[in-house]
């Protein structure tokens, strides 16, 4: 018989954290905010394809690099991160608080970039057309390497003995109709309606910053006692997520000589996850399963620090875009 990582870790470990084992999903989202989410969701990928058209497919396809490279580090340093995380720091906890906590942040570290990474870009003075670019190729590229992320992963920790059922099935129709579904509508909007497709851009960023205010002003007071109780390896994992995924994927790029304001929006766009898309795959993938309380914990509260971990680096990476920096030449 097979043996689950995590619960084999259960023996070795020197320290057992008290944890809750159970939580109730309306303490984490209520069914207000579940349905709110997945409206907000909709009409962010609707307003991304909105944003686009067919010139900004022939000026990616003319300067591939930028589509290479977001790809390489979205689908190939996040899932893998997140991997590295549950392994340094989940293991030590129960096993039955571990296993659904697990399964959600490897779910945040393999969905695709969040559309606040373009915001970020363009107050850290990067490449907002990069950063749009690669926010669109990793969206599109989701329905095949979220679940394929979760595939290969998923192998090593959620075995047999996990008590954990991927449902792919499930997971594969959420991308397809919330990210390729409204993606595709925004873009036909944008072809006969390109006034009105303007505005759906707007809207749809306005949106993702919205959802973020209002998480922090609704859903942190109302789940303080859930927050408090949070192990700190939780805390460790979501943070880390998205802080250890920007400056990896930022050094990567400085160490192979690309522009820093390429360098900037490839970390950016790298560590910043979908979040509110993880949890819409959540709800609508676990809604029966007992433990999806637990699976929402980490992409709940990556999607609550990771504005607070972006502003920081975006300060520091406005410090950093120098005079010097600006007459260099930028070839993507």
């Amino acid at each position: 018989m097979i043996t689950s990582p995590i619960v084999s870790a259960q023996n070795l470990a020197t320290q057992t954290f008290v944890t809750q084992t159970q939580v109730n999903p309306d303490e984490v989202v209520t069914d207000f905010e579940q349905t709110l989410l997945l409206i907000m969701v909709f009409v962010i990928m609707f307003g991304l394809g909105a944003g686009l058209t067919p010139r900004d497919f022939k000026l990616a396809l003319k300067r591939p690099q930028g589509l290479i490279i977001g790809f390489v580090t979205q689908f190939g340093i996040m899932p893998l991160l997140a991997f590295g995380l549950i392994m340094l720091f989940l293991f030590q906890l129960d096993p039955a608080y571990a296993i659904p906590v697990a399964f959600g942040a490897l779910l945040m570290g393999a969905v695709p970039a969040g559309t606040t990474s373009n915001i970020f870009t363009y107050f850290s003075k990067g490449n907002l057309a990069l950063s749009v670019i690669m926010t669109t190729n990793s969206t599109l590229w989701a329905v095949l390497m979220t679940p394929l992320a979760l595939a290969i992963y998923g192998s090593f920790i959620f075995t047999q003995d996990s008590q954990l059922t991927i449902p792919f099935t499930n997971i594969v129709a959420t991308l397809v109709l919330m990210l390729l579904l409204p993606v595709i509508l925004g873009m036909i909007l944008r072809r006969y309606s390109a006034n009105v497709g303007a505005v759906m851009e707007l809207l749809g960023g306005l949106v993702g910053v919205f959802f973020i205010l209002f998480l922090m002003a609704t859903w942190v007071p109302r789940n303080w006692n859930l927050l408090a109780s949070t192990p700190w390896q939780t805390y460790l994992v979501a943070i880390g997520l998205g802080l250890f995924g920007i400056f990896i994927a930022y050094g990567i790029a400085r160490a192979i000589r690309l522009h820093p304001a390429n360098a900037r929006t490839i970390g950016l766009e790298t560590g910043i996850q979908n979040g509110p898309l993880a949890i819409a795959i959540v709800l609508a993938s676990f809604a029966d399963d007992p433990n999806v309380g637990l699976i929402l914990i980490v992409p709940a509260l990556y999607s609550l620090f990771i504005v607070i971990v972006s502003t920081f680096v975006t300060i520091w990476f406005r410090r950093a875009n120098t005079a010097a920096e600006q007459k260099i030449p930028n070839l993507l």
